[in-house]
């Protein structure tokens, strides 16, 4: 049977989509990995400093080859303001959670971001959710209990700072949804980075200090800024490529490379809990986007 010409480029579009999320996830794990390494010698302040400041020259390098404004007016909104604030909140204890917990962890955590941003959504944006629905995002933060376990003897209070980059991340998603759509993703990267570049220099002047740059640990910062920007531009194309249901779901491979990658590289060995906690966050994000498609079709 012989595809029309849209559904055979659809597909084609999904496909790509597909694969450039997950070059995009692998990437973004990549830059996890690179920040914990240099985080063994370095203060967070400092490394934030020095990736914010790189991404944010890549991007207005980018922004200036596309013949953009570097600095549009429109990131001087209110809701831009509200944006920078939560990726600062976001990459702030992130940064630290990868600092001080296991690349795993943090990363099984992060994965419950689309779940808060699908409950906030139905406060902010007035979006109905249907109580399947709503049993799904419920699943998925139990899959964050799993993971976190609070009262149980494998429960570390420095989980809750993966919580908070997760909160963080959400409100940066909503607000970019609330944004103008004048700004590219360069553009948006530039304000991301700047963010970045900002909360490094304050969180530095907390700290008090700045220790000499080891080459290997400037190559690692460099590493992370040009897979972060490889990573945040794979994830702008996948995601204006193919179909939202189809392509976000692959948002989850991060997980799978965190985990390798953290065995790989630090001896992390996730237990029973972890892995199921994990599975669950994953698995109530991937029926929530699945059931928000059906919901589309039949409207």
């Amino acid at each position: 049977m012989t595809l029309s010409p849209d559904l055979a480029a659809l597909k084609a579009g999904n496909l790509k989509g597909a694969l450039l999320m997950v070059l995009a996830m692998f990437c973004f794990s990549l830059e996890d990995m690179a920040v914990k390494q240099a985080a063994a010698h370095m203060p967070v302040g400092q490394i934030l400093t020095l990736f914010g400041f790189a991404g944010t020259m890549i991007f207005a390098g980018l922004t200036w080859q596309r013949r953009e404004r570097v600095f549009h007016p429109v990131m001087a909104e209110r809701v831009m303001v509200i944006r920078a604030g939560f990726e600062v909140l976001g990459r702030v204890f992130f940064t630290l959670s990868l600092a001080l917990t296991a690349l795993s962890t943090t990363s099984a955590i992060l994965q419950a971001t689309p779940l808060m941003v699908a409950a906030a959504a139905v406060v902010i944006f007035r979006e109905p959710v249907s109580l399947s629905r709503w049993a799904l995002i419920a699943m998925g933060f139990l899959g964050v209990l799993l993971v976190i376990r609070p009262g149980l003897d494998g429960f570390s209070p420095l989980s809750i700072l993966a919580v908070l980059g997760m909160i963080g991340f959400a409100g940066r998603d909503l607000a970019t949804r609330a944004a103008s759509p004048v700004l590219s993703y360069a553009q948006l990267g530039v304000t991301g980075f700047a963010a970045l570049l900002l909360s490094g220099l304050l969180l530095s002047v907390y700290d008090g200090y700045w220790i000499m740059t080891q080459l290997t640990d400037l190559g690692y910062i460099i590493m992370a800024s040009l897979v972060g920007v490889a990573a945040y531009t794979a994830l702008t194309m996948a995601m204006r490529m193919g179909e939202l249901s189809v392509v976000t779901p692959f948002r989850y491979t991060r997980l799978v490379f965190a985990m390798v990658l953290g065995a790989l590289v630090f001896g992390e060995r996730p237990d029973a809990l972890e892995l199921l906690g994990g599975a669950v966050i994953v698995g109530a994000g991937v029926l929530l986007m699945l059931t928000a498609r059906g919901a589309r079709k039949r409207t």
